[in-house]
């Protein structure tokens, strides 16, 4: 089947992180992370089987890529602004 090939899930990746591009805030590139994990662990034989096993661990790289991702470029403390002053008080 095509979804148990390495090169169908690299390019997913590849599209996903170009997509990323358009859309800001890093939703799309913990997807790409997911899919070139996923494709890179096929290509070195350690997974293989059935579509619900590869989507399994494509949401577990994702999710993985997005909390590394968030720790790594998300807000950092000291950053959050803070209003004082209401923009219609008088």
């Amino acid at each position: 089947m095509l979804w148990a090939e390495w090169w169908v899930w690299m390019i997913a990746g590849a599209v996903l992180a170009a997509l990323e591009v358009v859309v800001p805030g890093f939703i799309l590139l913990g997807f790409a992370i997911g899919a070139a994990v996923t494709g890179a662990l096929l290509w070195l034989g350690i997974l293989g089987g059935s579509l619900a096993v590869l989507l399994f661990v494509f949401a577990l790289a994702a999710l993985a890529g997005w909390a590394a991702l968030r720790r790594v470029l998300g807000v950092r403390r000291g950053q959050i602004k803070l209003w004082d002053r209401d923009i219609n008080e008088n």
